[in-house]
Formats: C-alpha cells, structure tokens, sequence
C-alpha cells in the first residue's frame, strides 16, 4: 500500500493492518483529549506550587493510578533500559513545558510550537524504524508542517525567549514517541505508563534546588487539580502506549496537532488567552493536515476488506 507501513526492522513489532491504525488513531484522540486536561490543570496550579512540586505529584499520583487501572498487572519492566532512557528523556520534556507555563507561555502557543513534533516523528521513523511512508501521508505532514511555519514566524507573537527551548523539547518528544512504540514489542502500556510516572520522582526532587517548593500548604483546589493532573497523566500514556502498539509512528504523527483546538478553547475559557490570527490560521492547516490522513487510513482499511474478500 502507498500509505503504509510493509517492513520494520525492530523484533517483535508487527506490520499494523489499516483496522489497527485506525484503532490507534481513535486510542490517541481519546489520549490528547485528556492528557490536554491534565495540561490546563498544571498549567493552574503551578503558580503556587512550582515546576518540581508538580513533577513530584504526576509520579507519585500518577503510578498509584496506573496500579489501582491495571490492579497492579502488567507494570513489570522487560527492556529496562530502554524504559528507563524514556523516561528520564519524557521528564526532561516534562520539565521544560511547565517551566515555559511558569514563565506565562499561554497553553494554545506551546500546543502551537509542539506541532513541530509530527514532521520530526515521521522523520526519525524511517532511520529508526525502517518505515517506510507513502507520498500522501508525506503530503499530510507536510501540510501541517505549513501550519507550523504559518503559526512560528520568527520575530512574531509566538516568538518569545521560551521558544527555541521548546524546540529543542520538541525534538526530544519525538524520540519518546518512537520509543513508546519500540517498547510495544516488549512491554504492555502498564509498564510503559508505571516507569514513566516514577521517573518523574526522582527528576522532580533532584529540580527542588532550581525550583523550591512552596512555603505554604497550596489550597483544596490546587491540590484537587493536582490529583486529577496525576490520574489523568496515568490515563492518557496508558492509552498513548496501546496507540503506538496498534499503529506505525507517521500513522499517528498528524495527531500531534490534536491539542491546538481544544487547548485553544480551554486557554481562553480559564486565562482569557487569545492566540493570534496567525497561530488560528495554522491550526486550521494542520487540523486539516490530520483529517486527511485519518481518512486515507480509512481508505487503506476499505482496500483491505476488499482484497480479503476477494481471497
């Protein structure tokens, strides 16, 4: 097929069928719709308890999460190292996108420089992966790399001293991304879920120099928030994980841009942040870049019906 995937040389990772990206595009719309809940409600409460504090709560609430979701089965680690490396590389990511909030980065413009993140994945696949992408889901790419340009235009609203470092976060999201589907071949989303949150911990407390936690006991809804932050952090990678082992990596990159609409609507409703036109043209372009390539995956999954029919 021109769109898919045939080949891979990592053991264990099978050749996704077009019913299983599918599936793996609905499991990570599901994942960005609440790992974006989970943004806004950090992004809320950091200013009354820091970058590390936060950190600290997403591991410790996050990984009793996942063992109450799974009832503690499947959480054992079979390629440690590599669950390891992840993690430590996803909380240095982590760190990096709460610092920019700290630092007054509206929500809809981090999601807007975060877009960088599909051309990137879809890159990296092929060295990493060997998978091999088709001239329309190249096309869909780089359509929503368009929007990228249109929405970072250097010297332009979204440019700000926070930028170029998130760039950089960028290009290590990426990596945890190919990673989460290196891991499918050996280790469930539980696992995979489990040893991210508990990175988190040791990462947040080594950050308490750099960022001191409060002096005060922050209030009930903070730590409400903080709760719901944890829980849903857990949701959202056990889902991110069983996307990335039902579907190949540039299947799943245009959902990247997925946050743009709805953090958009949630920056507006809770800081009253209203993205520039430029930033709204955008993300038109590349939610349009990721309709089209939900609907070639749907057209892959008619062709293979219709070839198995004919066996």
């Amino acid at each position: 097929m021109a769109d898919g995937t045939r080949a891979t040389p990592i053991a264990g990772l099978s050749v996704p069928t077009g019913a299983e990206a599918v599936r793996g595009i609905l499991f990570i719309l599901v994942a960005y719709v609440v790992i974006t809940g989970a943004d806004a409600a950090v992004k809320w409460a950091l200013p009354e308890v820091g970058v590390a504090v936060s950190m600290i709560a997403r591991g410790v609430v996050g990984s009793i999460a996942v063992v109450v979701l799974t009832g503690g089965r499947g959480i054992g680690a079979n390629n440690k190292g590599l669950l390891a490396a992840r993690g430590l590389l996803h909380c240095g990511v982590s760190a990096t996108w709460y610092w920019a909030w700290a630092s007054g980065m509206a929500l809809v413009d981090s999601y807007a420089i975060a877009a960088a993140a599909p051309l990137v994945m879809t890159l990296l696949a092929i060295p990493m992966l060997g998978e091999k992408v088709g001239w329309r889901r190249w096309i869909s790419t780089l359509l929503g790399f368009a929007g990228v340009l249109v929405m970072l235009q250097p010297g332009g609203d979204l440019w700000r001293f926070e930028t170029p470092v998130l760039l950089v976060a960028v290009l290590a999201m990426a990596v945890t991304r190919i990673w989460t589907r290196v891991l499918s071949a050996t280790d469930g989303p539980a696992a995979v879920a489990f040893w991210l949150m508990m990175a988190h911990i040791p990462t947040g407390i080594a950050l308490l120099p750099a960022f001191p936690p409060p002096a005060e006991m922050p209030g009930p809804g903070v730590i409400v928030a903080l709760l719901f932050f944890g829980v849903a952090n857990a949701v959202a990678h056990m889902l991110f994980a069983r996307a990335f082992a039902l579907a190949s990596v540039s299947a799943l990159a245009p959902y990247e841009y997925s946050p743009l609409l709805l953090g958009g609507v949630l920056g507006f409703l809770i800081w009253a942040e209203v993205p520039a036109w430029t930033t709204l043209l955008g993300a038109v372009i590349v939610i349009l870049a990721g309709l089209f390539n939900l609907h070639r995956e749907r057209v892959r999954q008619a062709q293979e019906r219709r070839d198995a029919a004919a066996l």
